[in-house]
């Protein structure tokens, strides 16, 4: 005798929604553009800090989903909030010198640097530094967007440790 869950599943073609699934993603992706303008941009103050969302989960007007692509501001002496994450993340510092604290251990880098953010099943806990008085640090971050297929957590615990100074007082700069 079929469960309740057997008939319910006997009850679609899953190939077909399989292809209704396609042709709906076709059709929200007709006339999408594919250049996002970084000045078109707003600024937000959250509490990793200043941040320009490029590509992000909840942002569906774009071509491509498959990534989290952001730009991060730290002001002259400041820092990131403090994290737990799963790690995975690319860093390409565009602006400005600094250090990276990851699991304790600090990780200095300038200008032209690429910070690679290790993968670890028990996540990673990270701070970005900005050792310059007088200069912010700008950089660009890039992860895949996994959070649809292994939720935000990923098995590592995703936890706000400490919050950037900027989200403490609410203004940029």
């Amino acid at each position: 005798m079929a469960s309740d869950r057997t008939a319910r599943l006997a009850e679609k073609n899953y190939w077909g929604e399989l292809l209704k699934i396609r042709d709906n993603q076709r059709e929200q992706l007709k006339g999408l553009p594919p250049v996002i303008k970084g000045a078109e941009l707003p600024q937000e103050v959250n509490q990793q800090g200043l941040m320009k969302w490029y590509l992000h989960p909840e942002i569906k007007d774009t071509v491509l989903s498959t990534f989290m692509f952001f730009e991060q501001e730290i002001p002259p002496g400041s820092r990131s909030g403090r994290i737990r994450c799963q790690g995975g993340q690319v860093m390409i510092i565009l602006e400005g010198e600094g250090y990276t604290l990851l699991d304790g251990v600090k990780h200095a880098w300038e200008e032209g640097d690429v910070v690679n953010l290790p993968i670890r099943g028990p996540g990673i806990i990270i701070q970005h530094f900005n050792t310059n008085k007088n200069k912010p640090v700008k950089f660009i971050a890039v992860e895949p967007n996994w959070f649809a297929c292994t939720t935000v957590d990923r098995s590592s615990g995703f936890e706000q440790l400490e919050n950037a100074p900027e989200f403490q007082t609410g203004k940029a700069g």
